[in-house]
């Protein structure tokens, strides 16, 4: 019988993924594709969902109560796959467990801006990302390089916290919140929050034939998780199948059967940073 080092038990260890509640598995289905060797453990935060509408402070305290509850399963490495959470305690957390890779999420507008072609970009996000500092401070870096424009999208992210059980009631949401600001010069719509990747066949149904191209941050977050991890030499070995633990602070068993479609729901197609 082989005794494993104290330092292959530690590249065992799964990785900690959180969210406000099922949006994060967005970045997680990603990251199972660039890291296919790895356990990981999802906590959804389903009963205090959304964040976007809460103060800072009650967003880092939820924030710091669910990255508790992952680091009882004794993790290697936290993903805070939540614009909110990352806006609000991101900081916080790196100070607290500075041994530990821990890895936010923000708009990904620099890819964005990257492939501009001078149109207008649109940032969907919820209206908590976008009143943070963090944020403006991302703005404010590409300000005079493309027109960007945030849009506050209050309520959006509850349509797939719901299963989206009602499409037509997405549909004229979409056309009440971001019709308005789509013009024939946008050329791009950043997907700033984890959830709305889950609604991207939605949102080309009512883009119609326009030509403009949906922006997710999944990937980049994903290869940030993959670079931190080599360099802390904790990636596992490679001839692991990794596995995936799911867990929800609602008390609805519905939502782990959510969180599992999502999950393995195909990638739309979408452009990656």
């Amino acid at each position: 019988m082989s005794i494993l080092s104290d330092k292959e038990k530690l590249k065992n260890r799964p990785i900690g993924f959180m969210d406000s509640g099922v949006g994060g598995l967005s970045v997680l289905r990603e990251a199972v594709r660039v890291l296919p060797a790895e356990d990981f453990i999802y906590f959804g935060d389903s009963a205090n969902a959304p964040y976007g509408t809460k103060t800072v402070k009650e967003i880092r305290d939820l924030t710091f109560k669910a990255v508790e509850n992952l680091m009882d399963y004794d993790i290697k490495a936290l993903v805070v796959a939540c614009n909110t959470a990352t806006s609000a305690a991101i900081t916080e957390l790196r100070t607290r467990y500075k041994d530990m890779p821990v890895i936010g999420i923000e708009p990904a507008v620099k890819p964005a801006v990257v492939c501009s072609r001078g149109g207008r970009i649109i940032v969907m996000a919820t209206p908590m990302t976008l009143r943070q500092r963090k944020f403006r401070e991302l703005i404010k870096t590409y300000d005079n390089e493309a027109d960007i424009v945030p849009l506050a999208c209050e309520g959006l992210m509850e349509y797939v916290e719901k299963g989206i059980t009602d499409k037509e009631g997405l549909m004229a949401y979409l056309d009440r919140a971001l019709g308005p600001y789509v013009t024939d010069d946008t050329e791009s719509i950043v997907l700033g929050c984890t959830h709305y990747p889950f609604i991207i066949k939605e949102i080309k149904e009512y883009l119609g034939d326009r030509n403009i191209v949906l922006i997710d941050g999944s990937k980049g977050t994903s290869s940030q998780l993959k670079r931190r991890l080599e360099e802390k030499d904790l990636l596992r070995d490679a001839d692991h199948e990794g596995k995936v633990t799911i867990l929800n602070s609602s008390e609805d068993p519905g939502m782990i059967e959510l969180s599992k479609r999502l999950l393995e729901q195909k990638d739309p197609e979408v452009e990656n940073d």
